[in-house]
């Protein structure tokens, strides 16, 4: 797998490392990160007795992964280059806390070669692999002349980096291409560039992002695989030159070039394969004496031939599918083998611990719809799955917590397992099901329709998998409200409403006459679609309706219906709206069936008066930022004349870049914003004057 050299290279430096571990035993723990990732590395280490320690930015002071903490300490600016990736700030906290090692979670310092050295120099443990080997694994073309058994694709990896460089190696990989930062990860500094005529806009692009996320531009070009899977492969190494693989695992289905699900095992990979890519696996963790949680990547072709793609090292997120089918739990391997221990389990003891199916859904406040724009803002309700021994919910927020515009996007993550790929499959869609969240937009409803589709079920999936099924996964909004639907929304809000002293939510006395039934009416609206739906009472009472208790825990309400004959349950949640003239909110109700249909908002359709006075400039054709975010680049001139699609603004919106285009072809009357500004949501970027 590797020379002489590299075996020679990667002993020497692995020894001190292994020196300063051998003898710590951790008895407090600094997770340098955040959310999610650091709740799930506090659990572990709370059950093993070690204390841990937090550290948190100004907006984090009252998150939960602050809470859950024996102690958490303040790092800086909500900015993460201020805080979270503020080396010396957390090496000064770890120290002053006494505490012996610093867990990095992932993301951030996770695999930053020079922080893992700072540990080192500080007498601090390093819970990950040796600094040489985040250096070296961690660039994707020196890594590639590292593994030399695995074929990996054809390709550009050298140091020459100029534009006219990298385009002339493009034409002669042959387009398509993919452009991909040296130092990427979770699908950063990366394009797909279709043709010659979009390689530097798309190379521009990547730089950028690059830049901006890993203070690296340099970039590789490879050839694009035709409908490529995605898969990966768990490994675990030790002081003591142990290796295992723990399997692979499927994270195919992908947007953005970022996973949103994923599995193991690999739906359809035969065994042949499976061992193969295993043993690929270890082979690359033992080449560069790898030590803990890493993972070995791979682009598999229609023909299960696999390609060497990059090594992640560190814990990823969707490990929790792997722990799902081995029995284990990573981050209590992890903390064992920094102090020094063998890995607990060999090969052979692994083999035969792999059990059953697992998914892993990655729950995200963003807009499927708007090519899944990332959102923040208020949960103002979050109720989820209850966790059983075949269900997991990974978090790090709860209701009324903010979910930031300066971190990544994710609420949680939702871990099923069955006994075979579809009983876990059918856990999935249960606990999606079972989910509710009022505040940011969120993928439920699309990870919904994604896990129901047929080839998914199939098990036929690549990276290409929701461009293919695109109508199928973003039906078009016909603009019809199912009349059960609705008049279960405004049997909701009719009970929401303050009862009349005979306590019949359907007298209105403002309309009494005197022997006359009185009806009582709402208007809602889905989806800029409005209906209305009438109560008018029955003298032989043919409504049935039961209001259970709120659950206090959730602040929900569930109300059972029969309409028509058909008996339905539904998690009820209302938000109250403002009535400003100027900011004009309206009340917004929400349903989520217990029988594992898509969620429905409904929002009560405000009088005229109050639309029409509370009106904006902005129409829904002019480029406005599709998120919170921050300006990066004004790409247009004011006084230029613009074609339609033309790159006029590019804005990073949590870590990714985005460029906003011209709708139509215009005159720049004026440009808006500013390089480095922060911009909110649907703010007017430029001004275009339409040509006639």
């Amino acid at each position: 797998v590797a020379n002489s050299y590299f075996l020679r290279h990667y002993t020497s430096q692995a020894l001190a490392f292994k020196e300063n571990v051998q003898e710590t035993q951790i008895s407090k723990l600094l997770i340098a990160n955040r959310g999610e990732i650091a709740c799930r590395v506090m659990k572990t280490a709370k059950q093993m007795g070690i204390q841990t320690v937090a550290v948190y930015s100004e907006v984090d002071r009252q998150q939960m992964h602050v809470q859950m903490a024996d102690e958490a300490y303040f790092i800086g600016p909500a900015a993460s280059e201020k805080s979270y990736l503020n080396m010396d700030k957390i090496i000064e906290v770890a120290k002053a806390s006494g505490c012996e090692a610093i867990h990095p979670g992932y993301g951030f310092l996770s695999e930053n070669a020079e922080f893992a050295e700072l540990c080192l120099g500080n007498g601090l443990v390093f819970v990950g692999p040796p600094a040489s080997a985040i250096r070296d694994m961690g660039v994707k073309s020196t890594s590639k002349r590292i593994i030399k058994s695995s074929p990996y694709t054809p390709g550009y990896h050298g140091e020459e980096q100029s534009d006219s460089r990298l385009l002339q190696e493009a034409k002669k990989i042959g387009f398509p291409v993919m452009i991909k930062a040296v130092r990427g990860g979770g699908g950063k500094g990366m394009r797909i560039a279709a043709s010659e005529d979009v390689f530097l806009e798309q190379l521009s692009s990547a730089r950028r992002e690059a830049k901006a996320s890993f203070n690296d531009e340099v970039m590789l070009v490879e050839k694009y695989v035709d409908r490529p899977r995605h898969v990966e492969v768990q490994v675990f190494g030790d002081h003591h030159g142990n290796a295992v693989h723990l399997f692979e695992r499927d994270c195919s289905v992908q947007r953005r070039h970022q996973k949103i699900i994923e599995e193991s095992p690999a739906p359809g990979i035969s065994l042949s394969t499976r061992m193969k890519l295993g043993e690929a696996a270890v082979r690359a963790a033992k080449a560069v004496g790898y030590v803990g949680a890493g993972t070995v990547e791979f682009v598999m072709d229609p023909e299960q031939n696999f390609y060497f793609m990059e090594m992640n090292t560190r814990l990823q997120v969707e490990h929790p599918v792997t722990e799902m089918v081995t029995g284990t739990d990573l981050v209590e391997w992890q903390l064992l083998v920094a102090q020094g221990n063998p890995i607990p389990s060999n090969q052979s003891e692994v083999n035969d611990r792999l059990s059953g199916h697992a998914f892993e859904a990655r729950i995200y406040a963003e807009d499927p719809d708007n090519d899944f724009m990332p959102g923040a803002g208020l949960l103002t309700h979050l109720s989820a799955p209850n966790a059983t021994p075949n269900l997991r919910v990974e978090t790090g927020v709860r209701q009324g917590d903010e979910v930031s515009s300066y971190y990544d996007p994710m609420i949680a993550k939702l871990v099923v397992w069955g006994k075979d790929r579809s009983t876990a499959l059918r856990g999935l869609l249960r606990g999606l099901g079972e989910y509710a969240i009022v505040g940011p937009d969120t993928n439920i409803k699309f990870l919904q329709r994604l896990s129901k589709h047929p080839s998914f079920k199939l098990g036929d999936v690549h990276t290409g998998f929701i461009d293919q099924h695109n109508d199928a996964l973003f039906p078009n909004k016909d603009g019809k409200i199912r009349p059960r639907v609705a008049c279960r929304a405004a049997l909701a809000y009719f009970l929401s409403l303050p009862q009349p002293s005979g306590g019949d939510p359907f007298v209105d006395c403002s309309d009494f006459q005197i022997n006359i039934p009185s009806p009582t009416s709402v208007v809602l609206s889905v989806d800029d679609c409005d209906i209305t739906v009438v109560a008018n009472p029955c003298e032989n009472g043919d409504y049935v309706m039961t209001v259970h208790d709120r659950d206090a825990s959730t602040s929900s309400v569930y109300l059972s219906t029969s309409i028509d004959d058909v008996i339905m349950k539904e998690k009820i949640v209302i938000v109250p709206g403002t009535m400003g003239v100027r900011n004009a909110e309206p009340d917004t109700i929400h349903l989520y069936p217990t029988n594992g249909d898509e969620s429905v908002k409904f929002t009560l359709k405000l009088p005229r008066y109050v639309t029409q006075s509370a009106g904006g400039a902005v129409s829904s054709g002019d480029p406005v930022a599709p998120s919170v975010g921050n300006i990066i680049k004004i790409l247009v001139e004011k006084g230029e004349q613009v074609a339609q699609g033309q790159p006029l603004v590019a804005m990073e919106v949590m870590k990714m870049e985005h460029v906003i285009r011209a709708p139509h072809d215009a005159a720049v009357e004026s440009i808006l914003v500013d390089v480095n500004e922060h911009v909110e949501k649907n703010t007017l970027l430029v001004k275009l004057v339409k040509k006639e």
